[in-house]
């Protein structure tokens, strides 16, 4: 079937004839002065200005134009789509410790950070369909994207986040109590946190287990991964020696919160280890989301704007056939 966008645009279409109609009431009367020394005008040309078809030639490109403005388009029969995709929002920690370098990218020693992005960059490349939300924390949280199917959006905020950009420490409690105030906002949802931190709680006005309370009671399952390295050799005084850059890292916790909400702990301690988390959490089923009905649209207002463009063109070369005419006889 075929409907209008702008149907109201319709209101347009008497505009020109009440213009004609209060322009012609306006306009002084003259009566008709023949001049004794000048032939009468011919018939032919009383009877071409009294002629109609400039007017019906005008008010048919006129029609055809308001039709066009009203933006026509045909609708197909509706077709059932199924929306299945996941949703996922992504809490990644800023803490001035996720600048330790002791990754590595194809040889190269990185700071955690960067790794995190490397590896975050191709898991959400491969989230075609689902809708991905963003978290930054560190002394507090805050929603850098919000649930979007704008992946490379999603991306680049991510690329864009640079450490100290709001403090040093780590709040993990605001940023699980945000994540579910804003899975709070869409119903029937897998409600699913994945968040990356290397330290543990030391900011924010939410507590881990405050936020642990807040996540079960809206059933948001929670997938916490650790990052850092277990050994790191660095050069001191003494000579060569091993340390754990990851002492503080608090496992305890991060498996808390993943297992008592339905959800899993990883512990991703270089570059390999969490493309292999990623590659595990690419298996969880979507959800399925409410059956909708698309129909299909095309556009058809160029057809009756091209037909007003070639009754145009008609027109004006009607218009300027006595004018050609005129000249071609006199200069003969």
């Amino acid at each position: 079937m075929i409907e209008f966008a702008w149907p109201w645009l319709a209101l347009l279409w008497p505009l020109p004839l009440l213009i004609r109609r209060f322009a012609k009431a306006r306009a002084p009367q003259f009566s008709q002065l023949w001049l004794p020394h000048l032939p009468p005008p011919s018939k032919q040309t009383l009877s071409h200005r009294g002629a109609l078809w400039p007017l019906l030639l005008a008010l048919l490109i006129w029609t055809s134009a308001v039709i066009a403005m009203m933006r026509p388009q045909w609708l197909g029969e509706p077709l059932p789509i199924q929306n299945q995709a996941r949703e996922m929002m992504i809490a990644v920690d800023l803490s001035v410790s996720m600048e330790i370098a002791d990754m590595a990218i194809a040889g190269n020693q990185v700071d955690r950070l960067t790794m995190v992005k490397h590896v975050l960059n191709d898991f959400i490349a491969r989230r075609s369909g689902d809708r991905l939300g963003l978290i930054l924390f560190a002394d507090t949280a805050y929603v850098q994207a919000p649930m979007t199917y704008d992946r490379r959006t999603v991306q680049q905020l991510l690329d864009e986040a640079v450490l100290r950009l709001i403090g040093e420490r780590t709040a993990i409690g605001d940023a699980i109590a945000l994540s579910v105030k804003r899975f709070r906002e869409r119903e029937q949802s897998n409600n699913i946190l994945v968040l990356l931190t290397d330290g543990q709680n030391t900011a924010g006005s939410v507590s881990p287990e405050q936020a642990l309370e807040l996540a079960k009671f809206y059933g948001v399952k929670i997938y916490a991964i650790g990052v850092g390295a277990d050994e790191i050799v660095v050069d001191g005084f003494f000579g060569r020696r091993r340390v754990n850059p990851s002492r503080d890292l608090d496992e305890d916790m991060l498996r808390s919160l993943a297992e008592q909400t339905g959800g899993q702990y990883f512990r991703a301690r270089s570059t390999e280890e969490l493309e292999q988390i990623y590659q595990t959490l690419d298996q969880y089923e979507p959800v399925a989301g409410e059956q909708q009905l698309l129909r299909p649209q095309r556009s058809l207002f160029h057809w009756p704007a091209g037909f007003a463009v070639a009754l145009a063109l008609l027109w004006l070369l009607l218009r300027q056939a006595p004018l050609v005419a005129q000249l071609r006889s006199s200069n003969g």
